[in-house]
């Protein structure tokens, strides 16, 4: 076990976290990065231990478990968590760490470790293997957050914007420009599309730089279609973040998409940051393919 627990008195229940997915997915980054923030971390626990453990202390926990996990069995471990529901002391969540299986492959082969369910098979099939053994877990889980482009930084910003403390926290939101050329941002709870929008792609000029160029923006700025959809978009939003809040949601993804992720949705992700600025809202900002198209950022999936 890991972590320091608080010397503070607990406020409310105490907050338990399993934390599971695809075996490279980041589990053990996402341990670490709880640990940090003061979670008691137990990896690999027993699913027959499981509520001997959580019942036993008062700081939050995080528990790893997965397909390398003694006596592991996706339903056993949902019948578990719901007894533990149960009990008002405690506070269950369940984080899934997914990832696009050719990034899972190349990391395997990159770093020359075995797939857990592969043997002397190819790694692909023990990926596909264990899909099918966690796909009730992933149906069911809380909060899914895929790493296949996901730096470790980012990562951690998500889970402790999620659990970074044991009480009620302020809602705060994730703004990501994405391209859709990449693949959508599965872990994105509201995805809207600009494709709409008059592309700087086709203006030899404005190619090679990104939304954040004043001349990339004053193009787009140019687009008729741009200020009714910025008002109606704000105008959507600010209704609904209290009501997220309210729900005890604590992070919201808002992810924004254009073809290569680069101009258009890097544009607009700016100006939804400076309104949640004027609205005095917390939130974090990531482009998350502003580079893709350049030959940079490609192989940020290190998790």
């Amino acid at each position: 076990m890991k972590g320091t627990a608080s010397n503070a008195p607990p406020v409310g229940p105490r907050r338990v976290v399993v934390v599971s997915g695809m075996s490279g997915a980041g589990k053990s980054s996402a341990l670490r990065a709880l640990g940090d923030s003061g979670f008691e971390t137990v990896d690999n626990l027993p699913v027959t231990l499981l509520g001997a453990v959580a019942t036993v202390g008062a700081g939050p926990l995080a528990i790893g478990i997965d397909v390398r996990t003694r006596d592991f069995d996706a339903a056993g471990l949902l019948d578990a968590l719901g007894r533990l529901r149960k009990n008002p002391a405690l506070a269950i969540g369940i984080v899934f760490l997914d990832c696009d299986s050719e990034v899972l492959g190349r990391r395997y082969t990159e770093t020359r470790r075995p797939h857990p369910l592969a043997d002397d098979l190819p790694i692909a099939v023990g990926i596909e293997t264990e899909r099918r053994l966690l796909a009730l877990l992933h149906e069911q889980a809380e909060m899914l957050i895929d790493t296949s482009r996901l730096a470790p930084a980012d990562l951690k910003r998500i889970l402790l914007g999620q659990y970074g403390g044991t009480a009620q926290r302020p809602l705060r939101v994730f703004l990501m420009s994405f391209g859709y050329r990449y693949g959508l941002p599965r872990d994105a709870d509201l995805v809207f599309d600009v494709r709409f929008l008059k592309n700087p792609h086709y203006v030899p000029e404005l190619r090679a730089r990104t939304g954040m160029d004043d001349a990339v923006g004053a193009f787009i700025a140019g687009d008729a279609a741009l200020a009714p959809f910025l008002d109606r978009l704000t105008q959507f939003l600010e209704p609904l973040l209290p009501l997220f809040e309210a729900e005890g949601k604590s992070y919201l993804t808002i992810a924004i998409g254009c073809t290569g992720g680069q101009h258009r949705s890097v544009y607009v992700v700016e100006r939804l940051q400076a309104w949640l600025t004027s609205k005095a809202a917390a939130f974090d900002l990531r482009h998350r393919d502003i580079d893709a198209n350049r030959g940079a950022g490609k192989r940020r999936d290190q998790v």
